[in-house]
């Protein structure tokens, strides 16, 4: 007892001790506020450098007021408070705490005023204050702020700033700043080439842009300027590369999920299914449909939107495919001129149908939280939405796989595909095996449809946009061949982005569609050909 006593006295002593302090602080700060209001311009300047040398993130508020004209001095006392108009008077508070100190005539406050030298003091202030917050996110905000500005005035900000740094990382970005600020002053060559070599090691395009500044001049200094800029524009040049390959994967990703169920179709049936579309617009509008029904009912359920639309777009889209096989399509096998004018006229049906349902407008799907924002690998742009579609693609890539390969259906599904003749005689009902599989390349349609709806607009018109892409990327991997169609979306998802930035979107897309044209003169089976003795022509 004797001992918590003692250490009850002890806490209740530092407490005291520490009371007075912040009471004395509270104090120094508002005479510091309140001296704004003496003097002129040059005192004005004088007191926001000392609330700045502060540190007091409160000083902040106090500035921003200031600079927007909203410091008033209250002729009565000299005390420097907010004002805001209300009615005919101001209703005044404390600039520091925000306390509000009622209502007074507007003879009974005068306006400080400032010129655009103070303004300009008090953006420099206001950056030295964030330089000095304790988060170190809005330290690293800052210092990019500064780096972009490249304000020679700020370099004393910095090397403080730099001197009583702990964080490495906030550390190298304040260096950065600093470089960029140098180099845009008149400090010497020693100087300037210290700042040109980090800069050379930030490597990015506004380093380059201010490398490139500096290598106009004359001397040393540009010399460097110049084979650092160089050295930039070549390591960015394999960014660029990598960057295009990225969105080719992310093209590709999306191609695949368009393309797979057409490819298990496209091989066991021989549809030539221009409804294919419809199935993924289904599914998109199943997303838009099930995110509605969150909103107004559960919305706390809306990040996990997708996982329940996932299943419901599946079963609709299936169902309606399974709906298309059994009631027009069973009856057109073997004419398949036929079958592509029926599967065409069924995709307008299907169009005006969600049309009178939804309207003809985009419909809005959000993404949920986890889909959102972005991240950087290197130089890389990473958007979260792309990756996991990416990763979603490989996952359906991936569970079809192992349907087609560790099932009794896709047993029956490949013997079909290899020789339907035979395949009937062993007993194997293909009518059914028909109809499941377009149900089930129709349902893996319209979980595409839910990837889709979280990059691309969902509208009636959603799956015209991927039915041409979608027969090129089977054709060209080779039809009914799963892999083929992976190779295929992919190499074509990376060829596109590779070809957009030199010939535009649309000759970019003749490009490659001529290059796919010589290609199956070469090799008219696709990439992947089916291997069997009585594979189907």
């Amino acid at each position: 007892m004797h001992i918590l006593r003692s250490l009850l006295l002890s806490l209740l002593v530092a407490i005291a001790a520490a009371l007075p302090a912040r009471a004395a602080d509270d104090a120094e700060l508002t005479r510091l506020v309140d001296a704004l209001g003496a003097g002129g311009f040059d005192d004005t300047s004088a007191q926001i450098a000392a609330l700045a040398a502060t540190g007091e993130p409160r000083v902040a508020a106090v500035l921003e007021l200031l600079a927007g004209g909203d410091l008033y001095v209250k002729k009565d006392g000299g005390a420097v408070v907010a004002a805001t108009r209300d009615g005919k008077g101001y209703r005044i508070t404390d600039p520091l705490s925000g306390a509000d100190l009622g209502t007074v005539d507007r003879s009974a406050v005068t306006k400080i005023k400032i010129n655009n030298k103070l303004r300009g003091e008090i953006k420099s202030a206001l950056g030295s204050l964030t330089l000095a917050s304790t988060d170190p996110a809005a330290r690293m905000t800052a210092a990019e702020t500064m780096f972009k500005a490249a304000d020679p005035e700020s370099i004393a900000t910095l090397d403080a700033a730099i001197a009583g740094e702990k964080d490495p990382a906030v550390t190298e970005k304040f260096a950065e700043a600093r470089a960029a600020a140098v180099l845009a002053s008149d400090a010497g060559e020693a100087d300037k080439l210290a700042a040109i070599a980090i800069l050379k090691e930030r490597g990015d395009r506004d380093a380059l842009a201010l490398l490139r500044a500096a290598a106009a001049g004359e001397g040393a200094v540009a010399e460097a300027a110049a084979t650092a800029a160089a050295h930039v524009a070549q390591v960015l040049s394999f960014w660029e590369a990598g960057q295009n390959v990225w969105y080719g994967l992310s093209l590709g990703s999306v191609l695949l999920l368009a393309a797979i169920g057409l490819a298990i179709t496209f091989g066991v049936m021989g549809v030539i299914n221009m409804a294919h579309g419809e199935m993924v617009m289904l599914g998109a509008y199943t997303t838009f449909v099930v995110q509605e029904a969150i909103r107004t009912s559960a919305p706390w359920l809306f990040d996990y939107s997708l996982f329940i639309a996932l299943p419901l777009a599946f079963l609709v889209s299936g169902i309606v495919g399974m709906a298309i096989e059994r009631g027009v399509l069973r009856f057109l096998y073997g004419r398949p001129l036929e079958t592509l004018l029926a599967t065409w006229g069924l995709s307008l049906i299907i169009q005006q149908a969600v049309r009178t349902v939804f309207g003809p407008t985009n419909r809005e799907v959000g993404n949920p939280s986890w889909m959102s924002g972005a991240f950087d690998l290197g130089h890389l742009a990473i958007t979260w939405n792309r990756l996991w579609i990416i990763i979603f693609a490989l996952a359906v890539f991936a569970g079809l796989l192992a349907v087609m390969r560790r099932t009794a259906f896709g047993l029956q599904m490949r013997a079909v595909t290899q020789n339907r003749r035979m395949a009937g005689s062993m007993g194997i009902r293909t009518p059914w095996v028909d109809a499941f599989t377009f149900a089930l390349g129709s349902g893996i349609a319209g979980i595409a449809g839910v990837a889709l709806s979280q990059i691309d607009n969902v509208s009636p018109n959603l799956g015209q946009g991927y039915i041409i892409d979608s027969f090129m990327v089977v054709v060209f991997g080779g039809v009914g061949n799963l892999w083929g169609t992976l190779v295929g979306a992919m190499t074509l998802g990376v060829l596109n982005k590779f070809v957009e930035p030199y010939a535009g979107a649309v000759l970019g897309k003749i490009l490659v569609l001529v290059l796919i044209i010589l290609f199956i003169q070469k090799r008219p089976r696709g990439l992947f050909a089916l291997k069997g003795r009585a594979v189907e022509a």
